[in-house]
Formats: structure tokens, C-alpha cells, sequence
């Protein structure tokens, strides 16, 4: 089940309360206070991870809360503190206060921790409030209550390409074969309920993240379709691959179809239009002698002037190798 979004509440630790001891042993009737300080109650640190892709964890488990610290205990001694409570996320996570609608943090890189709440003081034992007036204190303080909030915690895939294009444009087809993610593949739209991440593997120990993103349809920034829901995972892609079905099952047209999700780009975000963009024409077996390419590339223009479309069968396999390297060269800034 993938999962990228959730609200969960989390609590850091109450402080340990004082402790009110007198001092007593043989010899020794009036020795005086002896209570300790109350342990201080532990915090609520996040951690990004890079073995977690999913906010699953936090499905049916709303509530969050570190150890209260301990009291404090006569003869002086302090109550140890409490354990502070490590919350795993995935990269990309962002963390907001649900309260205020603040972005509390952005966990765009693995091994970033955060502490999201504080743990309260320890309360004074009576040992502390002796004075030379007041020399048989019969009170201690309380702890402080640790810090609570109410988060949302909202995921955004953090990878190297993102696949876009409309639905049954192959592009699960298409990660199947550059990855070993496997997401459904089908004859129908919207096969891809959800993401899908994979890593291309090169030659020379190169790799870098690939992305599937549902299909998207027209009015997906207003919510319609499916991709609406996922569009935010591509804001992290460095580049995107636009997979253009050369004959589409539906009988659309291909040129109005890639100016319709470049459009449903831009109005949702203009720095995601802006990204790098590959224009890749898909399911090339049906088009043995070239003549459907060449006249898409005629038709799209100005599309086509800063870099030339490539051309792929996700079905077979054919250009995908070579499309996996134009990728490296373009991520790596060697756009020839």
C-alpha cells in the first residue's frame, strides 16, 4: 500500500518530579534535605531513512510519545532521563505543524535528524529550595510537561527521472524494463494506482532513480484523474521524461495530448514546467518505416528544437539502452 500523507500527534517526555527526602541515618536525626532533582523527559527526534518509501508506518498508529523523565530519589540522587523517541521517515518527507501550517521541516536528504519536540525539565528536589532560613524544605517541584504537536507529514519522491505522460503511454511498461520495480501493466487506463521507483543500472557502476507517475488527464491540477494526487512526487525530479504514445488507443491525438500535460505542468507548478524535459515517442514497432514519427516531430515544431525526440518500443526493448544514456549525459550536464 503506498501512503504520502498522514497526521499523526506526537508528545516528547514529561520531566521527572522532585523528590522531598530528609537525611537519615545514625547519629545523624537533623541531616538535613536530601531529594533529589527529577530526570528530564526524553525528546521526539525525526530521521530521514532511505530504507523506508512509503508512510505506512504511520497508518493506525497516531500517537507518538517519548519516556517521561524518572524522579528523583533521596541521598541526592537524580532520576535518570527518559528515552528519547527516534521517528523514521522516508527522504523527501516534509513535516508540517498542523496547528499553525508551518513547515516545520523539509527531510530532503537521507540521515538529516531533527528534534520536532523538546522533553520537560526535571522538577526540583527539596534539597535544592534549603536556604538558611528555610532549612527543612517539605516540598519539591513537579516536572514540566514535554512539548506535544499535531503534524501532517506529507511525502515527496525524491528521484533522478520522472516519467510522465498520459494514461497507457507505457511508461510502467517502460521502468519494468530500465528497473526491477514491477508495477501492474495492463491494456486500460490508469493501471498505475500509485508511484512506482526503480534504479537504472548502467555499465561503469552508474545508476540513478527512475519514477513512474500515474497518467495524468486534462484538469489533473484541479483534481481530476489520478495524477493530481502525485504530481507533487515529480517537484524532486532533476529531469522528466515525456512519453508520447505514437498511436494511442483511444484515438487521440498525440501532438494535442503532449500539449495537454505540458499545460497540466505549468498550471500546477511553474518550476515543475521548467524542469528539463526529454520528449520520447513511444511504441515505435507500430511504425516500421518511421513515417508517424517523422511527421509528429514535423507537427510538434518549436517542441523539438533543443533536443531531438527519441524514439523507443518499451514492448521490446528498442532505444531503451540508448535512452538510459542520453539520460546519464543529460543529469550529468552533457547535454551533446
Amino acid at each position: 500500500m503506498f501512503v504520502d500523507e498522514a497526521q499523526i500527534e506526537v508528545k516528547a517526555g514529561d520531566g521527572g518530579p522532585g523528590c522531598m527526602s530528609f537525611r537519615r541515618e545514625k547519629f545523624l536525626p537533623k541531616g538535613g534535605p536530601d531529594g533529589g532533582d527529577g530526570g528530564k523527559g526524553g525528546d521526539v527526534l525525526f530521521l530521514a531513512v532511505e530504507d523506508m518509501d512509503t508512510l505506512t508506518d504511520f497508518v493506525g498508529k497516531h500517537h507518538w510519545t517519548a519516556e517521561d523523565g524518572y524522579p528523583g530519589q533521596g541521598s541526592n540522587c537524580t532520576g535518570a532521563d527518559g528515552k528519547d523517541l527516534v521517528v523514521r521517515v522516508p527522504a523527501g518527507t516534509l513535516v508540517y505543524d498542523m496547528d499553525s501550517e508551518l513547515l516545520l521541516k523539509d527531510f530532503n536528504e537521507p540521515g538529516m535528524q531533527v528534534t520536532i519536540c523538546k522533553g520537560g525539565i526535571g522538577g526540583k528536589g527539596n534539597r535544592a529550595f534549603a536556604t538558611s532560613i528555610r532549612q527543612a524544605p517539605r516540598f519539591a517541584q513537579k516536572g514540566r510537561p514535554g512539548q506535544q504537536r499535531r503534524l501532517r507529514l506529507e511525502l515527496k519522491l525524491i528521484a533522478d527521472v520522472g516519467l510522465v505522460g498520459m494514461p497507457n503511454a507505457g511508461k510502467s511498461t517502460l521502468i519494468s524494463r530500465c528497473t526491477k520495480a514491477r508495477p501492474k501493466i495492463a491494456n486500460y487506463p490508469f493501471t498505475t494506482l500509485c508511484p512506482a521507483l526503480g534504479i537504472v543500472e548502467l555499465s561503469g557502476f552508474r545508476r540513478f532513480v527512475m519514477a513512474d507517475i500515474p497518467g495524468l488527464i486534462e484538469g489533473a491540477h484541479n483534481g481530476a484523474g489520478l495524477g493530481h494526487e502525485f504530481l507533487r512526487h515529480i517537484e524532486r525530479t532533476r529531469m522528466l521524461v515525456h512519453l508520447l504514445d505514437i498511436m494511442p488507443m483511444d484515438g487521440s491525438d498525440p501532438v494535442e495530448n503532449f500539449h495537454t500535460i505540458n499545460r497540466e505542468l505549468k498550471l500546477y507548478s511553474e518550476i515543475l514546467a521548467a524542469k528539463p524535459q526529454v520528449l520520447v515517442f513511444n511504441k515505435m514497432d507500430l511504425d516500421p518505416d518511421g513515417s508517424i514519427v517523422a511527421e509528429l516531430t514535423r507537427r510538434l515544431g518549436d517542441a523539438c528544437e533543443d533536443r531531438q525526440p527519441m524514439a523507443i518500443s518499451a514492448v521490446t526493448g528498442k532505444g531503451i539502452a540508448e535512452l538510459n544514456e542520453v539520460l546519464w549525459l543529460i543529469m550529468k550536464g552533457k547535454p551533446e
